[in-house]
């Protein structure tokens, strides 16, 4: 006997605002297979070669999630991982590493620079799909939740 798992509603990814997406990996490949597996959602995809890359580009795209490869010349994604998780202006980007690197040490060390998720390669569309729209969701009910508090602060101090 077997179970099928209902389909949602095509609608269902209509709710997930426009995001911007940050692919950070040296290798062409990787970055044009992640590319075309992200056609499907509503997002604009911007390109960094390298770590050192990508903290350049962060300020100027203003990213809503970070896909790091781990493996990179210049600097490791570790390392861009830490710096970004480290500044107040960038801690709230969710980080999604994407990595064939696979070993409980590794992992560790993902976690401990602060990374939200790990994807193995090769990559699987499925799960980065559902990987970045769980993610993108997550940073935009969080968005709102910000917003909302600010407006209600701004309302109780306002002078009567």
């Amino acid at each position: 006997m077997s179970t099928s798992i209902p389909t949602p509603p095509s609608s269902y990814d209509t709710h997930l605002p426009s995001s911007t997406i940050l692919v950070v990996d040296d290798n062409a490949q990787n970055v044009e297979l992640m590319q075309a597996y992200l056609e499907s959602l509503n997002c604009t995809v911007h390109v960094a070669v390298d770590g050192m890359e990508a903290l350049e580009k962060v300020p100027k795209v203003n990213p809503d999630l970070i896909l790091l490869d781990i493996m990179m010349p210049r600097m490791s994604g570790f390392e861009v991982c830490r710096r970004l998780k480290g500044d107040a202006k960038t801690r709230e980007i969710p980080i999604l590493m994407v990595t064939a690197l696979n070993e409980l040490g590794d992992i560790e060390r993902g976690v401990e620079c602060g990374t939200d998720d790990f994807l193995t390669k090769p990559i699987n569309k499925l799960e980065l799909v559902t990987r970045v729209k769980s993610l993108l969701r997550v940073r935009h009910l969080k968005s709102a939740l910000d917003r909302t508090l600010a407006y209600l602060s701004d309302m109780e101090n306002r002078p009567e």
